[in-house]
């Protein structure tokens, strides 16, 4: 599966936007590639509070990236293409901007309108207190206070992000049922599934009780044992159950991916139950360390539970709200991902870190499951860790007191050519966010065709996962898990050097792929994964 951030990835109109005729434009890049079907970010009518994440209209198009025409057109190029499509479903909260939440203001305390959304009474004795002490994800309070309809200081409601995007209350029956409908609205024009948006978000604790801890990106078992209030409360799976009936019911493969940032392995598998979702994002294995033992732990984790409920486990990387792996795995081993880098902060190695993330890649496109990439990845890019702040537009940048750079350096609009306005994003120069000079480097004119480019590196892993029918694999492990990663699938071997020092491979091994290349002697160099045959294995 390979995500498209539509305002990044092309743009057809010359407005520094990425857009939908950019996209299909684009898809035989896909073909080439290799991938098999691609999730489309968020496109829909929205004031772009958190670049389209708050939704105003499920049933349209952004003028910014087309019309509905535009997306039937897109769906029907990639279907010919033999191109999957899935959306971006954000059932947590909509826009501000959305009828019901304009509805809600009007009608004041107590009405219909406004129990489709958290409001709630403020604390204390005039309500000037926010309902509890929950923080926003964005940094700041999870609350705003409205002012009502007799223009007096009134209610209090909940947005676990951007105080645009006012959380729904899924204990609603019509809210269950508008998202019924939005279902069978994309499934009628011939999408293929949902990735949903802040999947273990939707039902809160009932009582909205105090959290006296930070948010953190990965939701646990947290303080003494308890899960957060706000996140993977066991009334979701009600709703992807409901939902699940919904997909069944239409004819050909339909799939739901959770965005769950769920721990440990064990509650992030009961969104893949056999009848709720289909996937769910691998946050787990994301966030680990660049060591042996970490790697072998997640994997290993990941490959049991998704087992114990007869599901794929999913990989992945990087996409549109982390640091680029390729910068990531630049910085010293242990570091706490970052949300965000920019100038004067900590800067990664962009050498090591593309080398480790080219050996990342192909450790990940080797495991049996589902592998998602994000755009740009296959030419290697890195995060825009020089990124002007003027320029940031994620709203963790403002949320945070400009304490937390956001994720602007990831949405960066990708390279194409070198010597193009935009380097061929668009027609012209303009670019929503600005493109660092480096991206010349990493354009795709300057990779395609060009043995040992991370783009040449991609195509042959992806042809080879295929070839080798190493997604419906199985792990067998063949080292302890020291310095080295070592296992078999599908009569391939694969091993990752974490070590300082290269690593034989054994006698008679016929080398199938690599990361980087070998030292003269064929010894692995460290930071490098390769994929290669034994005579004596069993076969594929």
């Amino acid at each position: 599966m390979y995500q498209v951030y539509p305002r990044s990835f092309a743009d057809s109109d010359g407005d520094g936007i990425g857009d939908l005729p950019g996209i299909t434009s684009r898809l035989d890049h896909l073909v080439e590639l290799g991938v098999d079907a691609l999730w489309l970010s968020p496109f829909y009518p929205s004031p772009q509070a958190d670049a389209g994440y708050d939704v105003a209209d499920y049933r349209d198009v952004d003028p910014l990236f087309g019309t509905l025409a535009d997306a039937d057109a897109l769906i029907a190029a990639a279907r010919e293409r033999g191109l999957r499509v899935i959306v971006d479903l954000v059932p947590n909260h909509t826009s501000a901007a959305h009828p019901w939440f304009a509805a809600a203001l009007a009608e004041g305390p107590g009405g219909e309108a406004r129990r489709r959304y958290i409001f709630r009474d403020g604390r204390g004795p005039d309500g000037a207190e926010p309902p509890n002490d929950w923080q926003s994800v964005f940094g700041g309070p999870a609350w705003t206070r409205v002012v009502e309809p007799d223009g007096r200081p009134g209610q209090w409601y909940l947005h676990l992000f951007d105080a645009g995007q006012p959380d729904l209350n899924w204990d609603h029956p019509e809210v269950r049922a508008e998202f019924r409908d939005i279902l069978r609205f994309w499934l009628d024009r011939g999408v293929d599934g949902f990735r949903v948006d802040v999947a273990h978000g939707l039902v809160k604790q009932a009582d909205l009780a105090d959290w006296h801890y930070p948010q953190e990106p990965l939701s646990g078992e947290g303080v003494d044992g308890r899960r957060p209030p706000m996140w993977d409360q066991d009334g979701v799976h009600d709703i992807y159950r409901d939902w699940r009936r919904v997909l069944d019911a239409y004819p050909g493969e339909r799939i739901l991916v959770a965005e769950a940032w769920v721990q440990p392995a064990e509650r992030l598998a009961a969104y893949i139950r056999p009848d709720e979702m289909h996937q769910a994002f691998n946050f787990e294995y994301l966030e680990a360390a660049w060591t042996a033992p970490a790697q072998y732990a997640v994997i290993t984790r990941s490959l049991e539970a998704s087992a114990a409920v007869g599901a794929p486990t999913t990989w992945v990387l990087s996409n549109h709200d982390v640091i680029r792996h390729a910068s990531r795995l630049g910085l010293p081993v242990g570091t706490p991902r970052p949300r965000g880098i920019g100038v004067g902060d900590p800067q990664p190695d962009p050498v090591l870190g593309l080398r480790r993330a080219r050996a990342a890649t192909l450790l990940m496109l080797a495991l049996p499951g589902s592998a998602y990439l994000y755009q740009g990845e296959e030419l290697g890019l890195p995060e825009h860790t020089t990124l002007p702040d003027e320029a940031r537009q994620d709203p963790t940048w403002r949320r945070s007191g400009h304490t937390e750079r956001g994720r602007d350096g990831c949405r960066v609009p990708i390279p194409w050519k070198a010597d193009a306005p935009s380097y061929g994003f668009g027609p012209g120069e303009a670019s929503w966010l600005p493109q660092p000079e480096i991206w010349a480097d990493y354009a795709l004119d300057r990779q395609r065709g060009v043995a040992g480019s991370t783009y040449e590196m991609y195509r042959q892993a992806l042809r080879l996962r295929r070839e080798f029918g190493l997604g419906r694999g199985t792990v067998y492990w063949l080292a302890s898990p020291d310095q080295v990663l070592c296992f078999r699938n599908n009569g391939l071997r694969v091993l990752t050097n974490f070590g300082a020092e290269p690593v034989g491979l054994p006698e008679g091994a016929e080398l199938v792929h690599a990361s980087n290349p070998l030292d003269s002697d064929g010894r692995v160099p460290t930071d490098v994964t390769v994929w290669f045959r034994v005579p004596d294995d069993p076969p594929a």
